[in-house]
Protein backbone atom coordinates (compact mmCIF):
# COMPACT_ATOMS: atom_id res chain seq x y z
CA UNK A 1 0.00 0.00 0.00
CA UNK A 2 1.31 3.43 -0.93
CA UNK A 3 1.81 5.92 1.88
CA UNK A 4 2.35 9.57 1.04
CA UNK A 5 4.21 11.89 3.42
CA UNK A 6 4.19 15.66 3.00
CA UNK A 7 7.09 17.93 3.92
CA UNK A 8 8.54 21.35 3.21
CA UNK A 9 6.08 23.63 4.91
CA UNK A 10 7.09 26.62 6.98
CA UNK A 11 6.59 30.26 7.85
CA UNK A 12 7.27 32.72 5.06
CA UNK A 13 6.39 36.28 4.16
CA UNK A 14 3.97 37.35 1.46
CA UNK A 15 5.65 37.23 -1.92
CA UNK A 16 8.07 34.48 -0.92
CA UNK A 17 8.34 31.01 -2.41
CA UNK A 18 8.16 27.57 -0.87
CA UNK A 19 8.49 24.06 -2.26
CA UNK A 20 6.53 21.15 -0.85
CA UNK A 21 7.38 17.49 -1.34
CA UNK A 22 5.16 14.43 -1.26
CA UNK A 23 7.23 11.30 -0.84
CA UNK A 24 5.78 7.85 -1.37
CA UNK A 25 6.75 4.79 0.58
CA UNK A 26 5.61 1.21 0.59
CA UNK A 27 4.96 1.00 -3.11
CA UNK A 28 5.64 3.14 -6.13
CA UNK A 29 3.35 6.09 -6.75
CA UNK A 30 4.32 6.26 -10.41
CA UNK A 31 1.11 4.60 -11.61
CA UNK A 32 -1.18 7.01 -9.74
CA UNK A 33 -2.40 10.51 -10.34
CA UNK A 34 -1.67 12.65 -7.28
CA UNK A 35 -3.26 15.80 -5.98
CA UNK A 36 -2.43 18.52 -3.49
CA UNK A 37 -5.18 19.82 -1.26
CA UNK A 38 -5.20 22.36 1.55
CA UNK A 39 -7.29 23.18 4.57
CA UNK A 40 -7.26 26.56 6.24
CA UNK A 41 -8.52 27.03 9.81
CA UNK A 42 -12.31 26.96 9.92
CA UNK A 43 -12.60 26.08 6.25
CA UNK A 44 -13.22 22.91 4.28
CA UNK A 45 -10.39 21.12 2.57
CA UNK A 46 -10.01 22.32 -1.00
CA UNK A 47 -8.32 21.15 -4.17
CA UNK A 48 -5.07 22.92 -5.10
CA UNK A 49 -3.43 21.03 -7.97
CA UNK A 50 -3.14 17.59 -9.53
CA UNK A 51 -0.83 15.72 -11.85
CA UNK A 52 -1.33 12.61 -13.94
CA UNK A 53 0.72 9.48 -13.46
CA UNK A 54 3.13 10.41 -16.25
CA UNK A 55 3.32 14.09 -15.39
CA UNK A 56 1.87 15.09 -18.71
CA UNK A 57 -1.45 16.32 -17.37
CA UNK A 58 -1.81 18.96 -14.69
CA UNK A 59 -4.72 20.86 -13.23
CA UNK A 60 -4.90 23.84 -10.87
CA UNK A 61 -7.42 25.67 -8.77
CA UNK A 62 -8.08 29.15 -10.11
CA UNK A 63 -6.76 30.66 -6.88
CA UNK A 64 -3.25 29.28 -7.47
CA UNK A 65 -3.05 29.19 -11.24
CA UNK A 66 0.05 31.00 -12.48
CA UNK A 67 1.67 30.94 -9.03
CA UNK A 68 1.90 27.23 -8.16
CA UNK A 69 3.47 24.45 -10.20
CA UNK A 70 2.97 20.75 -9.59
CA UNK A 71 5.53 18.26 -10.85
CA UNK A 72 6.70 14.74 -10.19
CA UNK A 73 9.82 12.63 -10.35
CA UNK A 74 8.74 9.01 -10.58
CA UNK A 75 12.33 7.83 -10.27
CA UNK A 76 12.38 9.43 -6.82
CA UNK A 77 8.79 8.43 -6.07
CA UNK A 78 8.04 12.05 -5.21
CA UNK A 79 5.54 14.72 -6.21
CA UNK A 80 6.33 18.41 -5.70
CA UNK A 81 4.40 21.64 -5.34
CA UNK A 82 6.36 24.80 -6.08
CA UNK A 83 4.57 27.78 -4.62
CA UNK A 84 5.58 31.27 -5.71
CA UNK A 85 4.21 34.72 -4.91
CA UNK A 86 2.63 33.38 -1.75
CA UNK A 87 -0.25 35.27 -0.19
CA UNK A 88 -1.60 35.23 3.37
CA UNK A 89 -4.69 33.44 2.05
CA UNK A 90 -2.46 30.52 1.06
CA UNK A 91 -1.99 29.79 4.74
CA UNK A 92 -3.23 26.25 5.37
CA UNK A 93 -2.22 22.69 6.04
CA UNK A 94 -1.28 21.12 2.72
CA UNK A 95 -1.95 17.47 1.94
CA UNK A 96 -1.07 15.19 -0.93
CA UNK A 97 -3.12 12.13 -1.83
CA UNK A 98 -3.77 9.77 -4.68
CA UNK A 99 -6.65 10.91 -6.84
CA UNK A 100 -9.06 9.73 -9.44
CA UNK A 101 -8.69 12.44 -12.09
CA UNK A 102 -9.47 15.18 -12.22
CA UNK A 103 -9.53 15.72 -8.46
CA UNK A 104 -11.32 13.01 -6.46
CA UNK A 105 -9.12 11.93 -3.57
CA UNK A 106 -8.93 8.31 -2.52
CA UNK A 107 -7.03 6.56 0.20
CA UNK A 108 -6.04 7.93 3.58
CA UNK A 109 -5.08 11.49 4.34
CA UNK A 110 -1.65 12.03 5.88
CA UNK A 111 -0.73 14.56 8.54
CA UNK A 112 -0.03 17.29 6.03
CA UNK A 113 2.50 20.11 6.23
CA UNK A 114 1.72 23.56 7.60
CA UNK A 115 2.28 26.59 5.39
CA UNK A 116 1.94 29.98 7.04
CA UNK A 117 2.26 33.18 5.03
CA UNK A 118 2.57 36.40 6.97
CA UNK A 119 1.59 39.76 5.52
Amino acid sequence: QVQLVESGGGLVQAGDSLSLSCAASGRTVSSYAVGWFRQAPGKEREFVASIGWSGGSTSYADSVKGRFTISRDNAKNTVYLQMNSLKPEDTAVYYCIKIIPPSTPFGSWGQGTQVTVSS
